[in-house]
């Protein structure tokens, strides 16, 4: 039977959700394509009709899951502009460490990139240049073009490794999960030294 093109559209959205949720919770090669296809409630077959191959599935994923947490996050801002300090609690939160499967998935598969292929590291890096972009955004205007953009690198770098650091050793020790989000914050607010802004909140 020949699908229609909405619900073609339908499939490949609840594909992408899908693996981008499981992606995130179980890790890159710890999850199958048969998996994600019967998470969406489809075929094996029918999420080759869509992805050639689990690399392209997971490029796609990776995309899609972070697309989403920047589109939730202008929603957010839309209602309440976060100043740069209410955004940096935010970033090294206890919250955004336990969201693992709807997380920022840079976070939930930073350490699997480099054994991907070139797709997916191109998406990656793709995402990592919005989000430092998103973040040069809040700091203080006074800082020169250079200043704010190795600030934003540093700061971006830093939460993507203290969350994956502090999801790591959060089984065995919660005191220490949680010591690696406040000292990684505490350092990157010493750093930074700039007062709150009322500009946009990257995610």
């Amino acid at each position: 039977m020949r699908v229609s093109k909405e619900k073609s559209a339908e499939n490949r959205k609840a594909l992408l959700h899908a693996a981008s949720q499981l992606f995130r919770q179980r890790g890159i090669d710890g999850v199958g394509v048969a998996e994600v296809a019967k998470a969406a409630g489809l075929t094996h077959g029918a999420l080759y009709a869509h992805f050639p191959s689990k690399e392209a599935l997971v490029a796609e994923a990776f995309s899609y899951g972070f697309e989403a947490n920047v589109a939730e996050t202008r929603v957010l801002e839309q209602a309440h502009t976060s100043s740069f300090d209410e955004y940096l609690k935010g970033l090294f939160s206890k919250g955004t460490r336990d969201r693992l499967e709807t997380g920022c998935p840079m976070s939930a598969s930073a350490s699997e990139i480099a054994r991907q292929g070139d797709a997916i590291s191109e998406r990656f890096a793709d995402a990592f240049e919005e989000v430092v972009a998103m973040f040069e955004q809040t700091l203080e205007p006074s800082l020169t073009t250079s200043e704010r953009r190795q600030l934003a690198v540093a700061a971006s770098a830093a939460q993507i490794g203290a969350i994956a650091v502090s999801r790591a050793v959060a089984k065995a020790d919660k005191a220490l999960a949680d010591e690696v989000l406040e000292a990684s914050h505490d350092a990157i607010a010493a750093v930074c030294k700039v007062p709150a802004t009322d500009r946009a909140s990257p995610i």
